[in-house]
């Protein structure tokens, strides 16, 4: 490929070629210097004259561009002609990926919602980006709330207008100044044989370096196709590329992409443990996922399967019932293989406890014993266990022994810190778990001072939402604790306005909601945490509502922010490939208030059809079943002139429902 200032010619003309072997030869000795190819690396990459950090099935380059990754020597590399026009596939499905971009538009913000408790009606101008560096309450110590307790009646919850400041949309640096430029050389030589011409030779070698991009005219010619996806998928990465840190302490080494996993099961179990890694493995943590190519497989479960039996017995039991969800098996077998891994899980995890030795171990299989099933399974599996919250009692006291909180706390303003990704995996189990019991979330203090510090825990990384929304929906949990135990409703109306403040204080600056895809069609890891954080805020706003004495479900703000969380799903991707699934508790909180013939309902309604089979099994499946119930009384009610409404939590009780929905 040729540059403004390189040669004008790609060695595609005979007229602009190098006529000398040794200035060929001393091009491509300085090429190599300046290029080093993985001999490893997918030939797509190495076709692109890009680094290849060899991932499989796919790597990180050709995921982000749409390509196809081939380790395999493909038949055109071997021909020069065959190269070419592979060159030019793969500018073509650039360009046709990039004509799939959607426009993002902005959502409609209400202005009759107040701004307290209500006021999070996002557009694509007022989505989250920042975090509000403010101090935060506790709710169990006056000492530091700095409120007053004169009487706060409900109307001014709902009714105080105070709009909020205008607010900016933020400016980025320009991306990088610097693009590359590809001369392909050809370079040819003749054989004489006593002056009379025998055999004549061609190759072709690139060079390949760094120049400023052509500023006059369009920025790039129409034919400097690889210059032009370089220079433009380093825009797109500049602040969206998965990280490349390490984000958790992992309690596992990492697996390289070579190594070849040594998981032992018995030859009865083996179409369990390839239907786990085939189907099931994908729908856990996709959120990481996103964040770090292949690292919930190489980081976390894998290294879990190879040394820890218990886990491993864990994830047999997870898929047989992930394969009896899906392919509606039915019969004694499969009931059998669920039920002798899950006992088998058990025994082994008693036995480990009363060792009181290997706890990182038994805390992973805890984990999964409790998480696992949020993603696998349908409302009406009969088959007995033992509830979730009983596992994590067990597992609260294995992160106690192991000193995570403590751990975690310490690693407040350290930049950059690697919070233990169980410690992490088991705050996003426990803040949302604890709204599933009415009750305080076990390390609410552990939040709180992470939250005053304003430090990071990992959460918008493993599940999507930033930190500091959830240490505030563990304070929205605490209050409601407090007001299942008969809390004075002057304070308890008090810490309500209290929390509507701090959620206030954490609003994003404008126009930080957007599009998730970038112009390859590839997601954006931030911005997809930012639409997800924007509809995790709006679901806490309606939890805290919720606690207002004698809530009423038809009140305009209450609707404008059930609204405004269904055009905030207009921004997370749907589908088999979505991420419907990571937002289970804020559709379930919105979902519960909704009122009949809303935008909502039919939101969710066209998202589950678009989420096709899925959408029948694992939390969300359980969601759509609980909230057809609570619709079903609550809608009965309201006909009836009667406001109250059924609480979901009620109605799961009556089914003798106990699951973790998140």
């Amino acid at each position: 490929m040729s540059s403004s200032s390189a040669p004008s010619s790609t060695g595609k003309q005979s007229a602009n070629m190098v006529g000398t072997t040794n200035a060929a030869n001393a091009a491509k000795q300085a090429a190599t210097k300046m290029h080093r190819r993985s001999r490893t690396g997918c030939f797509t990459c190495r076709l692109r004259r890009k680094k290849c950090d060899e991932g499989k099935p796919s790597c990180r380059a050709c995921k982000h561009l749409g390509l196809k990754c081939e380790y395999k020597r493909p038949m055109w590399w071997s021909n020069n002609e065959q190269r070419r026009q592979q060159k030019e596939h793969i500018k073509n499905i650039i360009k046709r990926t990039k004509l799939n971009e959607k426009t993002a538009q902005g959502v409609a913000m209400s202005a009759n919602t107040p701004p307290s408790l209500c006021h999070s009606l996002p557009t694509s101008d007022t989505f989250s980006d920042g975090i509000a560096c403010t101090r935060a309450p506790s709710v169990d110590s006056q000492l530091s709330l700095e409120y007053n307790f004169n009487p706060v009646s409900t109307p001014d919850l709902y009714n105080s207008v105070a709009m909020p400041p205008p607010m900016f949309a933020p400016s980025f640096p320009h991306p990088g100044q610097f693009a590359p430029y590809e001369v392909d050389i050809k370079t040819e030589s003749q054989m004489f044989i006593n002056d009379i011409p025998a055999r004549r030779d061609s190759t072709i070698s690139t060079f390949s370096t760094y120049q400023a991009p052509p500023v006059i005219g369009h920025p790039f010619p129409t034919e400097n196709w690889i210059q032009q996806d370089y220079f433009e998928s380093r825009r797109e990465s500049f602040a969206e590329e998965p990280l490349d840190f390490q984000v958790f302490d992992f309690p596992h080494g990492s697996f390289s992409p070579s190594h070849q996993s040594m998981i032992q099961v018995d030859e009865c179990d083996q179409h369990l443990l390839n239907h786990f890694i085939d189907n099931v493995l994908r729908l856990i943590f996709p959120i990481l996922e996103v964040n770090q190519h292949g690292s919930a497989r190489s980081d976390v479960i894998l290294p879990a399967l190879e040394s820890n039996k218990t886990y491993l017995h864990c994830c047999l039991s997870i898929a047989a019932l992930h394969l009896k969800a899906t392919e509606r098996i039915q019969g004694d077998q499969i009931d059998n293989d669920i039920m002798r891994h899950r006992y088998a899980t058990i025994s082994e995890l008693c036995e480990a406890l009363n060792r009181d030795t290997d706890h990182s171990q038994i805390l992973e299989a805890t984990l999964g014993m409790i998480f696992f099933q949020c993603s696998v399974g349908r409302p009406d599996d009969c088959l007995p266990d033992i509830p979730w919250h009983q596992h994590f009692q067990a597992a609260t006291s294995l992160v106690h022994k192991l000193e995570l909180p403590t751990h975690l706390v310490a690693l407040n303003g350290q930049p950059h810190s690697q919070p233990p990704f169980n410690m992490t995996l088991a705050s996003w189990i426990d803040i949302l778990g604890a709204t599933m019991l009415g009750r305080t979330p076990a390390f609410a203090d552990t939040y709180r001072e992470k939250l005053i510090a304003d430090a990071h825990s990992g959460l918008a990384e493993l599940m999507g939402c930033e930190d500091r929304i959830m240490y505030l929906i563990s304070e929205i949990a605490c209050l409601e604790a407090l007001k299942l135990e008969k809390m004075d409703e002057v304070q308890l109306c008090a810490h309500i306005k209290l929390l509507g403040d701090q959620i206030s204080l954490s609003e994003p600056p404008q126009g930080t909601v957007a599009n998730a895809y970038s112009s390859t069609g590839a997601i954006r890891p931030k911005q997809l945490s930012r639409n997800m954080t924007a509809v995790f805020r709006l679901a806490a706003r309606i939890y805290l509502c919720s606690l207002v004495p004698d809530f009423d479900r038809t009140q305009p703000s209450i609707a404008n922010l059930v609204n405004a969380l269904s055009d905030a799903m207009d921004f997370i991707p749907a589908g088999p490939d979505g991420f419907d699934r990571s937002l289970v508790w804020p559709l379930l909180v919105a979902g519960s208030v909704s009122l009949p013939n809303t935008g909502f309902r039919k939101m969710f309604s066209e998202r589950a059809v678009r989420l096709g089979e899925a959408s029948d099994f694992g939390s969300f499946g359980r969601i759509k079943e609980l909230l057809k119930d609570v619709w079903r009384i609550n809608d009965d009610s309201l006909a009836k002139g009667d406001k109250q409404s059924v609480h979901w939590r009620d109605t799961m009780r009556q089914k003798g429902w106990d699951f973790l929905l998140i």
